[in-house]
């Protein structure tokens, strides 16, 4: 029998699926409509993947193609069968949006249940299909490119605690890469002293066999790895784009994440990681500076035909009393924000320990919102929302 998650429906179609399902499906509370997996996962009572999503009409169009690319990309292992008149024009979006079935508002309880059933077998065949992937982790390396058009927006203690994070979901399974060529501060976030830099691991012979590459890097007690930044500007001015580009499709053979931290604005070596990237984290200060240099960011790159379907948004630094609200920031960017870091003294003084926040202080807000990014790309469940996330929200 699939799991079902039902959300967007009336008493009608409430009843006409648990007819279908035997009583066997989880109702959502009405609202707005989750615009990523992870927030779809917290309002579940066991925060476990379900088989079939089924989206009722009672749920707007725009929230459900959204959620439904996303589940997509990131939960292909879960199915979304939406309500709504099947017309020409909604099924080329729904397929487009990654959508297995549409069913007509007055649907029987009989379709409803061959819907799901079918909707359940193509999510099984996809989840046999993808854990021996997952079981193996060669060869299917998420490339995570961190990046920024500014500094100082902590773009470095977001990849060392996503890379921190997915660690302690899969240990020896993360690599870290300082590619800010000229001033990376990856190690000493991490507390390291390297004895080999990036320029060694894309020259020489590091760069012509994996093997040898592996014994470059450098690995923090948490089981992490890292490719740390060079020890001089002059020594990360010899590392080229297409060095990037080789040392990303390296790696990524070899763990199941590669996360890199880039320097600010769109230099050559980051838009090589970036062309490399499965996923990019977009982050940006909340403040108009921040956020006026992170719509222009996404519109080059947009006109560039460079981001990737896993497009992750964050707001670093975030703060109510600032005058800007999620709601602005996603008017300006044209797209929407999800994750919200606050701004926490607890984060500076773990930079200045060396010590990432998410190995430090559990509790603090920031740490509960960098989780909850380290849950996007991790398979375990998640935390739950936090005060002052549902404070600023409100605010929008």
């Amino acid at each position: 029998m699939s799991r079902v998650v039902l959300a967007g429906a009336g008493d009608d179609l409430r009843e006409a699926v648990a007819t279908a399902v035997d009583g066997d499906v989880q109702v959502l509370p009405p609202g707005r409509l989750p615009a990523d997996p992870a927030r779809l996962f917290e309002l579940l009572c066991d925060g476990e993947l379900p088989d079939v999503l089924l989206v009722g009409p009672l749920a707007p169009l725009h929230e459900v193609l959204t959620l439904a690319r996303r589940l997509d990309v990131q939960c292909p292992g879960t199915s979304v069968v939406l309500v709504a008149d099947p017309t020409p024009e909604l099924w080329q979006e729904a397929m487009r949006a990654g959508i297995r079935d549409l069913l007509p508002p007055r649907a029987e309880p009989a379709e409803v249940a061959a819907a799901v059933e079918r909707a359940g077998a193509a999510a099984a065949d996809r989840r046999r299909v993808l854990r021996p992937l997952e079981e193996t982790a060669r060869f299917t390396g998420r490339v995570i490119t961190v990046a920024s058009p500014k500094g100082g927006v902590g773009k470095t203690t977001v990849a060392t605690n996503l890379a921190v994070g997915l660690t302690a979901g899969a240990p020896q399974s993360t690599v870290l890469v300082d590619l800010d060529v000229q001033f990376g501060d990856v190690a000493y976030a991490l507390g390291l002293v390297p004895e080999y830099t990036l320029p060694d691991a894309v020259h020489g012979p590091a760069s012509q066999d994996t093997m040898v590459l592996k014994t470059f890097l450098t690995q923090h007690p948490s089981g992490l790895f890292a490719v740390c930044g060079s020890e001089s500007p002059a020594a990360g001015d010899t590392v080229t784009g297409d060095d990037v580009s080789r040392l990303l499709q390296a790696l990524s053979r070899e763990f199941r994440y590669v996360v890199v931290d880039t320097a600010p604005g769109l230099s050559e070596q980051t838009l090589a990681a970036i062309d490399r990237a499965t996923d990019v984290v977009m982050l940006s200060s909340m403040d108009v500076p921040g956020v006026r240099g992170l719509r222009k960011e996404v519109q080059v790159l947009g006109e560039l035909g460079m981001i990737p379907a896993g497009r992750h948004v964050v707001m670093n630094l975030a703060d109510p009393r600032g005058g800007l609200s999620v709601r602005d920031v996603e008017v300006a960017i044209g797209c929407g924000v999800d994750v919200v870091v606050p701004r926490s003294p607890a984060v500076p003084a773990s930079t200045n320990q060396g010590v990432p926040i998410l190995a430090s202080n559990g509790r603090d807000p920031a740490a509960k919102e960098l989780r909850r990014l380290v849950s996007r790309f991790a398979a375990t469940p998640l935390v739950k929302p936090g005060r002052y996330r549902a404070k600023h929200r409100a605010a929008s």
